[in-house]
Parts: structure tokens; sequence; C-alpha cells
């Protein structure tokens, strides 16, 4: 465009056609020079650039002879605001700016309307505009993937965080199940072995004898919760079984040792539990009985009944207890029920833990058989 505006043919034919070299005047080094020390500002102002170098470039077609090569300073003005704007803005800018100066280089600049240098401006400022609105297009791609990315690697962090929470407090329940039942028995089975120590020795023995047995089971749970923190390469985390409603005739038994009498009725069905609805049936018997031992009263007794009904587990454990009422948190303590209700609502169940007429407690659960997310898919 610059060697077309300073150089044009002077006759002859063929490949030997003479040239003629123009040397710009005084105006069109001006106005050039002023074009460019307005590119300049072209990031901050795009648009103001966008019209001065226009004006200029129209100042140098009317008046210079040849016209002077300002308009490339209008191509660079467009290409900037094309990036920097939207689509519709580019393309109402870009053909306005087209077809002004092309317009008035046709009609008013020093050649024929179908010179070189006026089909030069048509394409230059058409190409000008397409190239912004690509470069545009590929920062907006860019930085929409960017976008993207940040936000996916900012909810993995969150989902990551809300899963180790939520096996933070399962494990928290686990444990206080675990020391809850067993401290307890080991407690009141101590309490009979002091009491009885001098008078029955054989009685205080047999109580002993439970008490090693109800630490060593919670030792072995205790292990088994534990391990599920173990690191890699970590030594070997045992590997018995979760506890379920096939261990509930051996935890009922370890009540009865301890003095409370429990009836117990189990009607499962045949069809096999998932491991997660056993599991939480059995924390919650575990726990409804601990709360009997230690707040319903020497002389009270308890029953416990798990049925299968329709598409769930019934567990209900009721006490005819008139002393402290079962649901009411010792000092330090309160966390039995709250640990319940979380299982039971884990699962999408229902649970009810209230006094009951004439005296007494209930504890009552509800857990559906499936779980909860299959059960939301299957209704979507």
């Amino acid at each position: 465009m610059i060697a077309t505006s300073l150089v044009h043919p002077r006759g002859g034919r063929g490949f030997t056609t003479p040239i003629e070299v123009h040397s710009p005047s005084a105006l069109s080094l001006a106005l050039m020079a002023a074009a460019a020390a307005t590119l300049v500002l072209r990031r901050r102002r795009p648009r103001t650039v966008l019209l001065v170098t226009s004006a200029l470039t129209i100042v140098g077609v009317i008046t210079a002879n040849p016209a002077p090569p300002v308009v490339f300073s209008v191509v660079i003005a467009l290409f900037t605001v094309a990036a920097h704007t939207d689509r519709p803005t580019t393309w109402r800018v870009g053909l306005l700016t087209m077809a002004v100066l092309t317009g008035v280089s046709m009609g008013l600049g020093s050649g024929p309307w179908y010179a070189q240098q006026n089909l030069g401006v048509f394409a230059w400022t058409g190409m000008a505009g397409a190239a912004g609105d690509a470069v545009r297009s590929r920062r907006a791609f860019i930085d929409a993937m960017r976008e993207r990315a940040e936000r996916a690697e900012r909810t993995r962090e969150e989902e990551a965080g809300r899963r180790v929470a939520e096996e933070r407090l399962r494990i928290a329940r686990d444990l206080h199940d675990v020391v809850a039942h067993h401290i307890a028995l080991v407690n009141v089975q101590a309490g009979v072995a002091s009491h009885v120590m001098d008078k029955r020795p054989d009685q205080a023995k047999e109580a002993l004898a439970h008490v090693r047995e109800a630490s060593r089971s919670a030792i072995d749970e205790l292990r088994a919760t534990v391990g599920l923190l173990r690191q890699t390469g970590d030594p070997e985390a045992p590997t018995e079984p979760a506890p379920g409603l096939g261990q509930l005739d051996a935890l009922v038994g370890t009540f009865r040792s301890a003095g409370l009498p429990v009836g117990c009725v189990v009607d499962a069905g045949d069809a096999p539990l998932p491991a997660a609805v056993g599991l939480a049936a059995y924390r919650v018997v575990q726990e409804a009985l601990t709360n009997v031992r230690k707040h319903a009263g020497a002389d009270a007794k308890a029953e416990v009944s798990v049925v299968r009904a329709g598409g769930g587990i019934e567990i209900t454990v009721v006490d005819d207890g008139a002393g402290e009422a079962a649901g009411d948190p010792a000092p330090g303590g309160g966390h039995g029920l709250l640990g319940m209700r979380e299982r039971v609502t884990a699962l999408g169940g229902a649970l009810v833990a209230e006094p009951r007429h004439g005296g007494g407690f209930r504890v009552q659960a509800i857990l559906p058989v499936q779980p909860l997310r299959r059960r939301e898919q299957e209704h979507a």
C-alpha cells in the first residue's frame, strides 16, 4: 500500500514498464506523523483514535496528490477496536469505516475510481476488522477455558473438603458409639465387682471377666475404626466386616451380661441388607441400649424390635425406666442422639426419640433399604 502510494507506472508495456517515484509532500509527512502519534493512545481510546485517523486519511485523500499512506493508521486502529469490542460493534464500525474511506477515495481521490489504491483501502479495512474479531474470539475462548478449568479445580477442592468432613463425622460417630457402649459396660461391671469383692469373690471374678471381654471388644472396634485413618504403606489395617444385624444377638448379650434385661425380636426378612443400612441399624440399637443402661435406672428393662416393613427397616428400642430420661445429655456429652440422627438422616430415614407415656423412653428409626441416591435417580 505504501509502495503504491509513492510509486506509479509511467507507461510502457510488459515486464519492463518504467515506474515513477513521487516524493511525499510536507503535508503528507505531517499527516502520517500525526496519525502515527495518535496510534499511541489506541489501547486507551480505540474509537477516538479510529475517528481521528479516519479524518486524517480523508484529509490526505482530498488534499495530497498522490494520497499519503495514512490509511494504514486506520487499519491498525480498526483492528484494535475489533479486538476489544463485541462482534456487532465490530461489524457496524468496520462496515461504516470501510464504506466511508472507500467512497471518499473513489469519489474525491486524484485517480480514477477503479485505481489500485481505492481497492486497497477497501481490502485492508475489511481485513483489519476480520482479523481483530478473530483475535477477540480467540482471547474469549482462552479466557473461557481458563475460567472453566479454575472452576473445575475449585469444585474438586470443595468436593474433596466435603468428603473429608463427612468421613471425619462418620469416624467421630463410630468412635463415640464404640467408646460409649463399652465404657458404660466396663463401668457397670467394675462397680459390681467392687461391691461383691469381699462377700462373693466368684461373682466378682465373673464381673471382671465381663470387664475384660468388653475392654477387648472396645479395643478391637477402635482398631478397626482407626485403621481407616492409616496411610498407604502403613501396617495392614484390620479386615473384619463392619457390624450389622448379624451381630445384634452378641450386642444384646453384652447388655444382658451387664445386668440389663433386654428382649429382642428381629424379623429382617431373607433378602440381604445394604452394608450401610445394617451398620446404621446396629449403631442405633447400640446407642439406644447404652442410653438405657446409663440413664434409665438400675431396674429398667428394654425391648428391641427390628422389623422389615415395605421398603424399609423399622428399629424400635423402648424401656420402662423411671430414672433420668435417656435423651437428656450428661454433662460434657450429648452426642449420642445427635449421632443416631445424623446416621439415619444420611441414609434418607427418620428418627424419633421421645419419652413414653407412663414412663420410660422410646427410640424409633426407619431406614430405607435402598440408598438415598439410588431412590432419587429412580424418581428423577
